[in-house]
């Protein structure tokens, strides 16, 4: 028997709920977006990464650093440097760190003043989360970065290096959150090539809601040099995906800048 054609527009409209109920059921859903995490402001990493497909920018809207060393004082401002994070897969990023302008000032007792300004380095990134990324009470991860000798004469030492790290987080309690990494940056120096140990722990809390702080201590050592600092600041959260940050890094060694302050952002899109 030949099917009656006239028959089929209302055969499928009778059909069309059960197909639509059919086609939602075996679609699955999309994952839900993870909550705002980042690289700073504090000097710790994160192990997170962002979601698939995300992008994230993390932008320093400007900093300034004095140090006086052996009698000669310096000072840098750095103006919107920021770091460009791009979600791979569920457990994977790629990330170009820039800094489009740099101007340090250096003056010796009794000389004059020389200023070196212009584009600074570039970092480009790929960091892999191994647990943590959706929950639980730890974290960790690899970052790999490799710096690319972009700056302007004087402003950098025009070498590719690079560098590993392993980042952790993991909950303390009492509503702190605690970050740490460990991180082997392979450097360039009047000697040669050297390996420069990188440690850093950090602790958070939120203080109100949506108002974070952040306390941190910083060590490098290498080449015969110890730097380390100690970091504190605040976060302030503008809704799910806007965060704004201030902070002051202050040198507990000689080999590190006596003082750094900052301000930023980080926005996912």
């Amino acid at each position: 028997m030949r099917p009656s054609f006239t028959r089929l527009p209302r055969l499928f409209l009778a059909l069309l709920p059960a197909l639509a109920a059919g086609v939602s059921g075996a679609a699955p859903a999309a994952p839900a977006l993870r909550e705002l995490t980042t690289d700073r402001p504090d000097a710790t990493e994160s192990p997170f990464t962002i979601d698939a497909g995300r992008v994230q920018l993390e932008l320093e809207a400007a900093s300034y650093t004095r140090d006086r060393s052996e009698g000669v004082r310096t000072t840098e401002w750095a103006l919107a440097p920021f770091n460009l994070r791009y979600g791979l897969t569920r457990q994977t990023e790629l990330a170009v760190i820039v800094s489009p302008h740099q101007r340090v000032s250096t003056r010796a007792p009794g000389g004059p003043r020389t200023t070196v300004r212009g584009f600074g380095a570039t970092t480009l990134r790929t960091k892999v989360n191994f647990q943590g990324n959706d929950g639980g009470g730890t974290a960790f991860g690899l970052i790999a970065d490799l710096k690319l000798p972009t700056a302007a004469a004087g402003l950098d030492n025009d070498k590719v290096e690079g560098a590993l790290t392993f980042p952790a987080a993991y909950e303390v309690g009492a509503g702190w959150s605690g970050g740490a990494m460990t991180s082997v940056e392979f450097v360039h120096t009047d000697t040669g090539r050297r390996a420069v140990w990188v440690n850093t722990v950090t602790f958070a809390r939120e203080l109100a809601e949506n108002l974070g702080v952040f306390l941190e201590l910083t060590s490098a050592a290498g080449d015969g040099t110890h730097a380390a600092t100690f970091n504190g600041g605040f976060t302030r959260r503008l809704g799910p995906r806007l965060q704004l940050d201030a902070g002051v890094n202050v040198g507990l060694s000689r080999a590190a800048a006596d003082l750094t302050v900052f301000a930023g952002l980080a926005r996912k899109f």
